[in-house]
């Protein structure tokens, strides 16, 4: 099982692995600066040491001498037990006098007298640093050119960089552990409107809608009237469940309060006549009632936004014929005729063909019901439109978007329910059709079409 992410750890990380890499940075340079504050320190002490050695050597016998004082090279002597050299050249070159015959750097003919070099060498497998001095002899009798070299091993410059790198080290990380202190801190200071609002939706009561008012940063300001708009919207859903909830306990308790009164009259008659037409009213009733009962469960179903149907082609000729055969029986009774217009071409949409089914039946059922007399299945291809039109009273203009509300009827009609064009208008919004009601095309009547996508063709 893999960890919860938290957003806590993730800015902690983001945060820190910075902070890391910069202290990681600070510590070489540190130990850069502390290399180099050491050679600085120590370089200093050789120049000094040249400088005393060639500040005693003198001429005498026709040759270079040199009576070299102890301070000279004790100055370099620290204690950490390092080895000093010294050696003096004459002006050719030539080992004049010293304790090591050091090797020195290349000479050039106009480099001036008093130069001093510095640089790091390797000899007999010892690690030294050392320093060249070229002078020569300034007095009335000559002016003859030498050199001093002077080289120690580096202990004392390994361990004065030490000592400069623990200092800066113990700096960093205290500055180090202070920054991370002041993170986590304001983390959990940025976080903690975050855990006010948790807190605050989780101790609503589940059946409060009420938008939040708590006070938080601009951030989650916006997050806050998110879910504001969220609960808005939640509300206006249980408002229009609770509505609906309502209307069909009112619909549906009328016919069954009906059944029970006209099951209540037939049993205090005695005439088998009676009998039968009270049976005959109850089984037209109960009818009206299964049929109330399928939209219900058909509106109910469309209003869920949880369904997603997979849709397949349909050819929409088929569909239309297949509805007219169905509904002829029960028109050519009422004396309507029901008839088909289709393009010669094959018009074929993304759909679900029962669903395409109960929109036909519930728009030839509403037309059969009103008054009309005339009623034509109309299909096109291009662009997909499958609609029916009929002579009836029509519906006035302005009273179309309401009709399309559940249970708002446009007639006294006791016959209907007024869920007809709610669910011819829920499934055009599955198949991503507009439903459009419109004059007949003589001005008489209405006709009510389904208008489909051209890309679902």
């Amino acid at each position: 099982m893999t960890r919860r992410d938290s957003l806590y750890r993730r800015l902690l990380t983001w945060l820190l692995l910075p902070l890391m890499a910069l202290g990681a940075l600070m510590v070489l340079q540190a130990w850069i600066e502390a290399r180099q504050t050491a050679d600085r320190a120590f370089d200093r002490l050789l120049e000094a040491a040249t400088l005393a050695i060639a500040e005693q050597v003198q001429w005498q016998d026709d040759r270079l001498w040199l009576d070299l004082p102890p301070a000279a090279l004790e100055m370099l002597a620290t204690d950490a037990e390092e080895r000093v050299f010294y050696a003096l050249y004459d002006a050719e070159g030539r080992f004049v006098t010293g304790n090591a015959d050091l090797p020195g750097p290349p000479r050039r003919d106009d480099e001036k007298a008093g130069t001093l070099h510095f640089r790091d060498l390797v000899w007999r497998d010892l690690s030294l640093r050392q320093g060249v001095r070229r002078a020569r002899l300034e007095d009335w009798q000559t002016r003859e050119r030498f050199e001093v070299r002077v080289a120690h091993t580096r202990e004392g410059r390994e361990r004065l960089a030490a000592e400069l790198l623990r200092t800066n080290l113990a700096y960093i990380l205290g500055m180090a552990g202070l920054a991370a202190a002041v993170v986590v801190l304001a983390i959990r200071g940025a976080l903690t409107p975050l855990s006010r609002l948790r807190h605050a939706i989780r101790a609503r009561d589940p059946r409060t809608l009420t938008p939040l008012a708590l006070p938080l940063p601009r951030e989650l300001a916006e997050l806050r009237e998110t879910l504001n708009e969220l609960l808005a919207r939640m509300r206006r859903v249980k408002a229009n469940q609770e509505r609906f909830i309502g209307d069909a306990s009112h619909q549906l308790r009328t016919p069954l309060a009906g059944l029970s009164a006209r099951a209540e009259l037939a049993l205090r008659q005695d005439d088998p006549q009676r009998w039968r037409e009270a049976l005959e009213a109850m089984q037209a009733t109960s009818a009206r009632t299964s049929h109330l009962a399928v939209q219900l469960l058909s509106l109910t179903r469309l209003d869920n936004p949880e369904y997603h149907p997979e849709l397949a082609p349909v050819a929409l000729d088929d569909l239309a014929r297949h509805a007219v055969r169905r509904h002829w029986s029960a028109c050519h009774r009422d004396g309507i005729d029901l008839g088909l217009e289709a393009s010669e071409t094959s018009a074929t949409v993304a759909g679900l063909d029962w669903q395409l089914e109960e929109a036909l039946a519930n728009l030839i059922d509403n037309a059969r019901r009103y008054g009309a007399t005339h009623i034509t299945v109309r299909v096109t291809a291009a662009p997909p439109v499958l609609e029916v039109e009929d002579d009836g009273p029509g519906i006035p203009a302005d009273q179309r978007l309401l009709m399309l509300r559940p249970f708002h009827r446009g007639s006294d009609e006791p016959d209907g329910s007024g869920l007809g064009l709610a669910i011819v208008d829920g499934i055009a919004r599955t198949h991503g059709a507009r439903l459009r009601l419109n004059d007949g095309l003589d001005g008489q009547g209405l006709r009510v079409g389904l208008h489909f996508p051209e890309e679902t063709t």
